[in-house]
């Protein structure tokens, strides 16, 4: 990225609070909710207090639409939500993005770790189609109770230097955000103890160029198998290569 703009560039760590959000959708459908959410809902929702910081297309399944949203906390949280929900471009729209769902209660509750810089500068307008550059890889670690208190100085310590030789740049990490849901209205995963790394590849090719060398935790910190989503940021995603 070019010399950084106070006015221009945000941190993810601006945003203490993350939706990591996963839609299961009916088949066929996700390009229409794609169009409708870029074009309709994304200053939308930021014009009632919250940052859309990326959308994507799961390169892994074709009905599944991922994004991330920040706030600046939870109290905010709930009234920029009930603002958006309660609203008339949601009140327009919520029936033809409903169609296209099977599930959007696929939500993790994140605090950031480290912080990511994003240009909000560039967003393209409304009514951009297609798809940015550049595979994000997000990595979910479901750890156990035990050790999750612990886990973020050891991504710090062995695995993150781990991952920088496998040629691989951590772009950001985040922690689970035990607060009570203050939007019961929209449910998220409770009761679990997850660590997310994100990493940006320039495609699918170099990413699997790396991907042998990227290590995988002990299995003593581990609740059950890791996650890997590799997604492609839609034409409107602040994330992107």
């Amino acid at each position: 990225m070019a010399a950084e703009d106070a006015t221009s560039v945000l941190r993810m760590a601006g945003w203490p609070v993350v939706e990591l959000r996963r839609y299961a959708l009916h088949p066929g459908a996700r390009e229409t909710l794609i169009e409708l959410f870029d074009r309709e809902l994304v200053e939308a929702q930021e014009a009632v207090g919250m940052r859309v910081l990326g959308q994507f297309r799961d390169l892994d399944d074709p009905d599944s639409f991922v994004w991330l949203r920040g706030f600046s906390d939870m109290e905010s949280r709930k009234r920029a939500l009930a603002a958006f929900y309660g609203g008339p471009v949601w009140k327009e729209h919520a029936r033809a993005a409903n169609a296209t769902m099977v599930d959007s209660d696929n939500v993790l509750l994140l605090r950031p770790v480290t912080s990511l810089a994003l240009d909000a500068s560039i967003r393209p307008p409304p009514g951009t189609s297609g798809s940015r550059p550049g595979l994000l890889v997000v990595t979910i670690y479901h750890l156990t109770e035990s050790t999750a208190a612990d886990f973020r100085e050891l991504f710090r310590r062995e695995l993150e230097p781990a991952v920088r030789r496998a040629g691989v740049t951590v772009r950001g990490t985040y922690a689970s955000e035990h607060s009570a849901n203050t939007y019961p209205a929209l449910p998220v995963r409770e009761g679990e103890d997850v660590f997310v790394w994100l990493s940006m590849f320039a495609d699918e090719a170099e990413h699997a160029v790396h991907a042998d060398g990227i290590p995988e935790p002990r299995a003593q910190y581990l609740e059950r198998p890791t996650e890997i989503l590799r997604l492609r940021p839609t034409a409107r995603s602040l994330i992107h290569g």
